[in-house]
């Protein structure tokens, strides 16, 4: 399964709109994968800690956004310390592109480089991570993200660095996770229908064609249908041939009026 964790009081307050839950769905599904859980959570770094100990505990693919810079605020990189039990240390790899991205940085202001300045050490910050990381590469501006365990992943919360990181990741370290999540997804309109009617029959298929998942999604003012229910089943193509047509025979033994069938891949 694939998790995602969004960091940061912005978030949460409102003062910024959470852009990279529609992103790695889009970024998953180009690769027949799905978003199977998502936790957000604000600069408090308990919480952080919790929630990456769930990461680490559940086996999952997990992406982590945003925390990982070097400001007051940026608690991420020591929270996954904690909750793995690890020290910090400077990862030699990341301190090798931070102080390269120093470099440009100073040429393009006309300034010598110094690496013992106040600035470029709180720079090599970002690049202290815990014991064991593996380091993401960020085409943006070298300053780098990174997994531990091989499968929780660190990024930026800037979408202009953490969106092509993703893709990175998902293609240079999970490719053999591409197409597991790719689903066939096919419903049928139900007018005027009621849910508390059709949920005997949905507990029917369900308990019926396991894994297949029956989804009810309900409108009270649609442009075009009205008042109706879009139900559907989805899960492996077969099965959800299978599993469509005992939908639509129980519709018929309730009398249930039903228009056009939709039928999409899912994730």
């Amino acid at each position: 399964m694939i998790g995602l964790i969004i960091i940061g009081d912005e978030i949460l307050s409102g003062r910024r709109q959470d852009k990279h839950l529609s992103k790695a769905i889009e970024l998953l599904s180009e690769r027949g994968m799905a978003v199977s859980w998502v936790r957000y959570v604000g600069d408090e770094p308990d919480r952080v800690v919790a929630d990456l100990r769930y990461a680490f505990d559940s086996g999952d693919v997990v992406f982590s956004f945003g925390g990982i810079g070097a400001t007051p605020d940026d608690h991420t990189r020591a929270c996954a310390g904690r909750a793995l039990g690890r020290e910090l240390v400077l990862h030699p790899q990341a301190k090798e592109l931070i102080l390269a991205r120093c470099r440009e940085m100073a040429q393009q202001d006309g300034t010598p480089f110094d690496p013992d300045s106040a600035d470029t050490q709180r720079r090599l910050q970002m690049g202290v991570f815990p014991v064991g990381a593996d380091i993401i590469p960020n085409p943006y501006n070298r300053i780098p993200g990174f997994s531990l365990e091989g499968r929780v992943h660190f990024l930026p919360g800037f979408p202009v660095m953490a969106w092509p990181m993703m893709a990175w990741v998902l293609d240079e370290l999970h490719a053999d996770l591409h197409g597991q999540g790719q689903l066939t997804e096919k419903a049928v309109v139900v007018y005027g229908a009621i849910e508390s009617v059709l949920t005997p029959l949905m507990l029917d298929i369900e308990s019926r064609f396991a894994p297949v998942k029956v989804f009810s999604l309900p409108s009270v003012d649609h442009p075009v249908h009205g008042r109706h229910i879009e139900l559907g089943v989805k899960g492996d193509a077969k099965a959800v041939e299978t599993a469509f047509e005992y939908l639509l025979q129980g519709l018929s033994k309730l009398g249930a009026p039903v228009g056009p069938i939709l039928v999409r891949n899912a994730v």
